[in-house]
């Protein structure tokens, strides 16, 4: 992580995606916070629509046009909601920082219940920062593109649905890989290791590696293990087959594509990374060993 301090956030957007009452409540104590911090607050109009008034002067903007006026952009919610924003905003260079009301909160650093304690030292310049680097992936059929998107997290390619299989070729700079037939692929970033790569059985990789992790899922053999390939490497998947039904490509399970027989995926490393603040203090294998409950010897820890 990258340590930084003395940076001051003159105009800050508050986003949120889902309407729920913790989420509000967060949001609008967020809000407070930062008005009383005498920091410009931006809300995004989609979060604006289902907030009550509570006496703060509010400046609405679409997303874009908010990211691109603020200095820093806190997103409440989920790491679903985080995957959102930065998939929209990462080009605009502008770092976000999340405050967890999902589940994991693998990407969320700042806590709930020290909500205005952890805002605001990072605010006053106390925390730390990491770049996350973001997929893009580009759906080309008979030469033409006709889908592009970026994700955060993993470029999926599955049959559309779980219950077939589906073929495709890989390549990986040119070289041909394997021909397989599973449920699919998982072409992931360091990010999106701890995500649904690792319930298909992908590694744990730190979030500073430069490095792309693919995954199949469930496939039709028993040596086919995952692979792990350079940050900056062009992957290439080929649908061979999809049975029953059209196979598709799917950005951080938010964003589809229904693919034919014969499309090409184009996966490679985004041009801008995300970059996210966390509180001072944060560790990534704190973080593992809390959200993913790794297993502590009996007795007493390590000192070492």
């Amino acid at each position: 992580m990258n340590k930084a301090g003395g940076k001051s956030f003159a105009t800050v957007a508050v986003v949120a995606r889902r309407e729920r009452e913790d989420v509000v409540e967060t949001v609008l104590a967020v809000e407070s916070i930062l008005h009383g911090l005498g920091v410009e607050v931006l809300i995004e109009d989609a979060t604006a629509g289902f907030l009550a008034d509570n006496g703060h002067k509010r400046q609405i903007l679409p997303r874009l046009e908010l990211a691109a006026a603020s200095d820093l952009v806190v997103v409440v919610g989920g790491d679903g909601s985080l995957l959102g924003v930065a998939r929209e905003i990462a080009h605009k260079r502008v770092p976000v920082v999340g405050v967890n009301r999902g589940g994991l909160g693998f990407l969320a650093g700042v806590s709930p219940d020290q909500l205005e304690s952890q805002l605001t030292a990072i605010l006053d310049g106390g925390y730390g920062s990491e770049d996350h680097f973001l997929l893009a992936a580009r759906v080309m059929r008979e030469g033409e593109e006709v889908a592009i998107s970026t994700a955060l997290n993993d470029v999926v390619v599955h049959p559309g649905s779980m219950a077939h299989m589906m073929e495709f070729a890989m390549w990986v700079d040119g070289r041909y890989v394997y021909d397989q037939r599973s449920d699919g692929v998982i072409v992931a970033s360091p990010t999106g290791s701890t995500a649904y790569s690792l319930s298909a059985g992908g590694p744990i990789m730190h979030p500073s590696l430069d490095a792309i992790v693919i995954v199949p899922m469930f496939p039709h053999t028993l040596t086919s293990r995952p692979l792990v390939v350079r940050g900056d490497a062009n992957i290439r998947i080929k649908v061979l087959k999809a049975r029953k039904t059209a196979a598709r490509v799917s950005w951080d399970s938010q964003v589809s594509q229904e693919l034919e027989v014969s499309d090409e995926v184009h996966i490679s490393k985004f041009s801008t990374p995300l970059k996210l603040l966390y509180p001072t203090g944060y560790d990534f294998f704190e973080s593992c060993r809390s959200k993913l409950d790794w297993a502590s010897r009996l007795g007493n820890p390590s000192e070492s």
